[in-house]
């Protein structure tokens, strides 16, 4: 009201009896809001022009592409133990790039894929397993028990909502395939020293 009531020149009491039937939200911020500044600008710039140079260069991925692309994510990523393929994120899309790079280039029994979820004391567990069954198109009879973790204010105050998922296929062949892919690309670039 204040505001209203510089800008039009007139008294406080004025304004506030003009606006009595005006419904009020609480929370909303007095004065005017801000917009980014500056530097907030032409950070925004930049990331949204490096999106696009990023979407650029990648563009469509060949098959071989994706395969490489699949073998150093697994390589990062996932577990090196003998015998089982197991990835793990908490990023959707990587689940989601993975479980597809898998399906594509091996041939998979379905009803060997398990699914586990690493997820916070407090958070909605039923509501994590639907997000990543639907993200990784594994059915929620083969979810294993979750990992609830006691979250520790000291160390992290953010949480995923749906947590960590791991994705797990034992098969030793299909392990083994998969490492000798990771092998073959990090022999690719010699080391310097």
């Amino acid at each position: 009201m204040p505001d209203i009531a510089a800008e039009l020149g007139v008294a406080r009491s004025s304004v506030s009896l003009w606006t009595r039937g005006v419904a009020f939200t609480p929370g909303r911020r007095r004065g005017r809001r801000r917009g980014p500044n500056a530097l907030q600008l032409r950070k925004q710039a930049e990331v949204e022009e490096l999106l696009a140079q990023g979407r650029e260069w990648i563009g469509e991925l060949s098959e071989r592409e994706f395969l490489v692309a699949g073998a150093a994510l697994y390589a990062g990523e996932g577990s090196k133990r003998d015998g089982m393929v197991v990835f793990a994120n908490s990023d959707p899309r990587m689940m989601a790039f993975f479980a597809t790079w898998l399906r594509t280039f091996f041939e998979i029994d379905e009803s060997r894929l398990r699914m586990k979820v690493y997820l916070h004391v407090g958070l909605d567990l039923d509501a994590a397993v639907e997000f990543w069954s639907a993200v990784t198109d594994v059915p929620k009879e083969q979810f294993r028990a979750p990992y609830r973790a006691v979250p520790d204010p000291t160390i992290r105050l953010t949480k995923h909502v749906n947590g960590c998922a791991y994705l797990v296929y034992c098969c030793s062949r299909t392990h083994r395939a998969i490492m000798g892919l990771s092998a073959a690309l990090l022999s690719s670039v010699p080391i310097p020293g």
